[in-house]
């Protein structure tokens, strides 16, 4: 079996919330919720066992300030988000996120700081099925297997990011700037440390990965092999007209994001300028419980080149995940293997179905339940540039073709479905498993966290 993964969702969490109100008597005309005041918070343990990770430990919580009066309910004044987990084998999450809307009159703060230690980071390559996927050289059933750990390898990034939105003109219209400073360290797998404390029947082979080979054969450079800095400066324009954040059931939320990393920021020779734009809308169908969502995406680099590492990362003028990264994965493509889909310019869409099904009060909290139904797709539309010509490598035993399809990519395409738990509309637990729709993105994947996608 390639991967054990466990995980515990605790859903008696949202009885555990702490809140500290002064109206709690009164409820809103509309939605018929207790108007929340002060502070409340929502806990969330952390427990999984991965086969090669280890065990996963620790836990998140997320508090929410609505004002002395409740009177923004169900918007909320401040959000201070703390997560801290680790797995057993030095994979971990150290992040703290702060969101306020009061902090500085007239204007938006969001603040993000961050330590990820990742050991095993998939890694498919670039420009999407043009990259081949071969799942017997990651399964040990397979009279292929390579190893578990092929098409991984390891990461530390501490990153801090600040960001500012304000009204520009009337209501919707917004301007958006903001700074990240970042600094990752990349390497190979860690097979000795992941070996540690296994049966030797389970243990991983020293076998180079598919991150070793690119860079041996040098589409993956010296001067980037091992990670480095990505300093950027971002700006841009958003209309938003949702009737809610966490969840909204009608509006429009569309944005046009620059983001810009030159040289004198610390980022060498991979100085680079991209654009970004997303636009978001929400309809309701059966008002209050049931509305329909789509998110439609691009992403092109205008000038300069980026390193290999930070080709993947999504710009967005506000997002709550810890890190928006590739198309695959529980962020943008569910059911996609992560970080399977990466080019130079990529086009990704997101279309769900949300009901509410039920509504009820738990210790003085709001609390609605959810399904979701989902289709998500996307592709690259320009090629990351692989640095040299591959029909010149010396792939060793191997051939050409084991790496690289003469297909240009196409849609990769994932289909599911999701629940969800909600306190006082802004704490949500999320699960959503996804199934990709060809084999060659893998098989499925269950995502276990917090609020919708989008």
């Amino acid at each position: 079996m390639k991967k054990l993964f466990i995980s515990l969702l605790l859903i008696s969490s949202v009885s555990l919330a702490y809140s500290q109100d002064t109206k709690e008597s009164a409820r809103d005309t509309v939605s018929g919720d207790i108007v929340k005041s002060g502070w409340t918070a929502g806990p969330l343990p952390t427990i999984s066992f991965d086969s090669d990770l280890g065990f996963q430990y620790g836990g998140l919580v997320n508090f929410f300030y609505y004002g002395d009066d409740g009177v923004r309910y169900p918007d909320y004044d401040h959000s201070l988000y703390i997560e801290w987990s680790r797995f057993t084998k030095g994979s971990g999450i150290n992040r703290i996120a702060f969101d306020s809307k009061t902090l500085i009159p007239g204007i938006r703060l969001t603040a993000d700081l961050s330590y990820l230690t990742e050991k095993g980071l998939d890694f498919y390559g670039f420009n999407g099925y043009e990259a081949k996927y071969n799942p017997g050289w990651e399964d040990m059933l397979s009279d292929e297997y390579r190893s578990r750990m092929f098409y991984r390898h390891s990461r530390k990034l501490f990153r801090f990011k600040m960001d500012f939105q304000g009204k520009l003109t009337g209501e919707n219209l917004l301007w958006y700037a903001g700074f990240n400073i970042a600094s990752g360290k990349i390497g190979s797998v860690n097979i000795d440390e992941m070996n540690e404390g296994k049966d030797p029947a389970d243990t991983l082979p020293h076998t180079p990965g598919l991150y070793d080979k690119y860079v041996e054969w040098g589409i993956i450079q010296e001067d980037e092999a091992d990670g480095g800095n990505y300093n950027y400066l971002s700006g841009g324009l958003i209309w938003d007209s949702r009737d809610n954040e966490a969840n909204p059931m009608k509006g429009i939320w569309t944005e046009v994001v620059f983001r810009a990393a030159p040289g004198f920021l610390g980022n060498g020779d991979y100085a680079n300028l991209k654009l970004a734009v997303t636009h978001r809308q929400y309809f309701t169908i059966i008002p209050r419980n049931l509305s329909f969502a789509y998110r439609l995406g691009f992403q092109t680099t205008l000038a300069g080149k980026s390193s290999f590492y930070t080709e993947p990362l999504m710009a967005f003028s506000f997002y709550k995940g810890m890190l928006a990264s590739g198309l695959g994965g529980g962020k943008t493509l569910r059911g996609v293997m992560r970080d399977r889909v990466v080019g130079d310019a990529f086009v990704y869409g997101n279309f769900e179905l949300r009901w509410k099904f039920v509504r009820f009060e738990v210790l003085n909290q709001n609390i609605y339940l959810a399904l979701n139904g989902f289709f998500d797709t996307g592709r690259t539309l320009k090629a990351y540039d692989y640095n040299v010509d591959l029909n010149s490598l010396d792939f060793g035993s191997d051939e050409y073709s084991d790496y690289f399809d003469e297909e240009k990519d196409s849609f990769h395409n994932a289909a599911g479905g999701g629940f969800r738990i909600a306190m006082n509309q802004n704490f949500i637990v999320a699960l959503d498993y996804g199934f990709s729709l060809d084999e060659r993105d893998g098989d499925s994947g269950m995502y276990i966290g917090l609020n919708y996608l989008f």
